[in-house]
């Protein structure tokens, strides 16, 4: 039986891109918290912290602190829309936090965002399936080399996770062909 690698490498050239790539994927749906919460700054905070690491800055506890701010404003939503918004911002921060591990687990850090913004886009629009897809055509499109290059070196992104995961998979499956 073949074993695979525990860990894989991961540059931190590679890390900034895929932060900054999650940053610009969450952006896209921050809207939709922000007209829900117009007055609750935690996912636009996340999004700008992993943007200022994706830009060059430490890694901080304050980026993380961001990250899981996003994720309590996510729990306090009251739209499901929001809900998703504010889970992708989290996302976004949370991959700065990306572990060199050969997990498919790892792979929802990378993608998280794009496909948690892919589901608020759609729940926003009366589950309209189509402003999904075309969210996650513009996230394959504007995936940086690097976040395809360390997909690569990962195995396929795992069962489960209702939508957003099956949001994960046909993202992942898309950037790895």
């Amino acid at each position: 039986m073949t074993t695979e690698p525990d860990k894989i490498e991961l540059s931190e050239h590679e890390l900034r891109e895929i932060a900054g790539y999650a940053a610009d994927c969450a952006r896209r749906a921050l809207s939709i918290f922000e007209e829900n919460l117009p007055d609750d700054t935690r996912p636009r905070d996340a999004i700008d912290a992993a943007d200022m690491f994706a830009g060059g800055g430490r890694r901080t506890a304050a980026l993380r602190q961001s990250g899981w701010a996003a994720y309590r404003a996510a729990q306090e939503a009251a739209s499901p829309a929001a809900v998703d918004a504010a889970r992708a911002a989290s996302h976004a921060a949370g991959a700065a936090y990306l572990h060199p591990k050969a997990s498919a687990h790892q792979v929802k850090h990378i993608l998280g965002a794009a496909a948690h913004a892919a589901r608020a886009e759609e729940l926003a629009a009366g589950e309209d399936q189509r402003v999904a897809a075309e969210t996650l055509e513009w996230a394959r499109h504007h995936a940086p080399a690097s976040v395809t290059a360390v997909l690569s070196r990962l195995p396929a992104a795992p069962p489960g996770g209702g939508r957003v995961g099956e949001f994960i998979r046909d993202l992942d499956a898309a950037l790895r062909a």
